[in-house]
């Protein structure tokens, strides 16, 4: 095990952030890395529990939270791997699980870390920044192309529809497998939601397209601004490939149903988001003046929303008004929300905290827009007013500016239409449909979630396939 008393000797450390003022100038990472030497003493901190309740993915709260891995990541094993210099072996032990840890090692909120036992009365270890630690090694060293290279060839031909973290987790691990994977995206770049839905400064792109690069190197294909259903019939992949993942993310965005909904200047999150990811892409990571002199409306105070704060301040607006339609939540645990349960308590993203030192408070809770107004056609205010069970509280309404509103109030589910055109009506807990040769992984059959499920997912719907083909082979015989 690693350092039996370092969770004694070794205080917690995160891996630091850059100074507000300083950040906010451009889209440049946010986060810093550890040096070597204190990264290995983080990994020290890891006691080797006896039931290391951080392994396993748990639901609580009536499932709205989930506590633990969901992807079964070995966590005691690479940390004590990482403290004892062995990173290759810490590789080869998170790569079992794990197709994407430079994506999970920036983004993912670390479910494990609270479920951890140390979490029971202190701060528990430090898994996602030793998880990025490892997979920076791996490239490093050149480990990681070899990694996902199969030992032979099955002469199978297998379509992921969806390079998201679940079309990428499947291609990688059917290609593992030997199987010859064709990944199409109907996007010009691919990743996904890793790509254009969460911006730069939190996931950088360059980070993402080093990833896609490794796809190429262990020989997938790479179809890009191709649209299953539209450029290519489901028809045509079926009869071209032994069988067909469906891995399309939930893209079906809540709206708002309001008096000016249809003026222009109002967003879905992933469509602002994606348009600022392009233009970094094209002109670089400097802060830039689009929304300068403009007022900005979000909806919804979740993860995206707050990378829409981020992103509308290094655009140059000139202030932010955030609404969250649910209570904020308590400041500390409730005698009903105790570990190892996620604690559902009133957390403060990065992209608030940059707000409030420019702006002031900027986030309101129970609260909602119930219409817009606008000049020429252009957004210019919004009536918000208070909610009681997401409800407008008559006599509370009040108008505010405008200029742009982006709403990041979540999805709803996959988009319906691409499984109208394989004919699918029904999606499986094991990944497979009414239809024998197509499968489906990830948001678009459990809803939005995280990206480590959609990682899960993939792996384990991969692994599902290559046991049918095997089947069949073995019938054959």
């Amino acid at each position: 095990m690693a350092d039996p008393r370092g969770f004694l000797k070794y205080p917690r450390k995160d891996n630091p952030m850059r100074p507000i003022m300083q950040r906010v100038k451009d889209f440049n990472a946010m986060e810093l890395d550890l040096s070597d030497a204190d990264r290995r003493e983080q990994a020290a901190r890891c006691m080797n529990c006896g039931i290391p309740f951080s392994h396993h993915g748990v639901f609580f709260g009536g499932g709205r939270a989930v506590s633990g891995c969901p992807n079964d990541n070995l966590i005691p094993e690479w940390n004590d791997l990482v403290y004892r210099d062995q990173d290759r072996r810490a590789f080869e032990r998170l790569s079992r699980t794990n197709m994407l840890p430079d994506m999970t090692g920036r983004v993912c909120p670390a479910p494990c870390e609270v479920s951890c036992v140390q979490a029971l009365n202190g701060p528990g270890i430090t898994i996602r920044n030793n998880e990025k630690f490892i997979i920076e090694q791996a490239f490093k060293n050149g480990w990681v192309v070899d990694s996902g290279k199969p030992l032979r060839r099955t002469g199978k031909k297998i379509a992921v529809i969806g390079s998201g973290p679940a079309g990428i987790s499947a291609a990688w691990r059917l290609n593992q497998l030997g199987h010859s994977v064709t990944l199409f995206e109907r996007d010009d770049r691919f990743g996904g939601f890793l790509m254009y839905g969460i911006p730069n400064m939190k996931l950088p792109k360059e980070v993402v397209q080093r990833r896609i690069n490794t796809l190429s190197q262990v020989g997938i294909e790479l179809v890009p601004n191709t649209e299953v259903g539209k450029d290519i019939s489901a028809e045509e992949l079926k009869k071209e490939f032994d069988r067909v993942v469906i891995c399309t993310g939930a893209r079906q965005a809540r709206d708002l149903n309001v008096k000016g909904r249809d003026l222009s200047g109002i967003y879905q999150a992933a469509d602002f988001l994606k348009i600022a990811t392009k233009e970094v892409l094209k002109d670089g990571t400097k802060a830039n003046n689009r929304l300068k002199g403009k007022h900005v409306l979000i909806l919804g105070g979740g993860d995206t929303g707050n990378d829409c704060i981020g992103t509308a301040i290094r655009q140059g607006c000139a202030g932010i008004t955030q609404l969250e339609i649910t209570p904020a939540l308590p400041k500390e645990r409730t005698s009903k929300n105790q570990w190892p349960e996620w604690p559902m308590v009133l957390k403060t993203g990065y992209g608030q905290k940059e707000a409030k030192a420019l702006f002031g408070n900027v986030t309101e809770y129970s609260a909602t827009a119930t219409a817009f107004f606008g000049e020429n056609g252009q957004v210019k205010e919004a009536e918000i007013s208070q909610v009681d069970h997401f409800k407008p509280i008559a006599g509370t309404e009040k108008r505010i500016k405008a200029d742009v509103v982006v709403l990041a109030m979540g999805f709803t589910g996959a988009e319906q239409w691409l499984f109208d055109q394989f004919g699918i009506t029904k999606k499986n807990d094991n990944y497979t449909t009414n239809d024998n040769q197509i499968y489906v992984a990830g948001d678009c059959r459990r809803g939005p979630s995280l990206v480590i499920w959609g990682i899960h997912e993939g792996r384990l719907c991969a692994e599902k396939i290559d046991a049918s083909l095997q089947t069949l082979a073995s019938a054959k015989l």
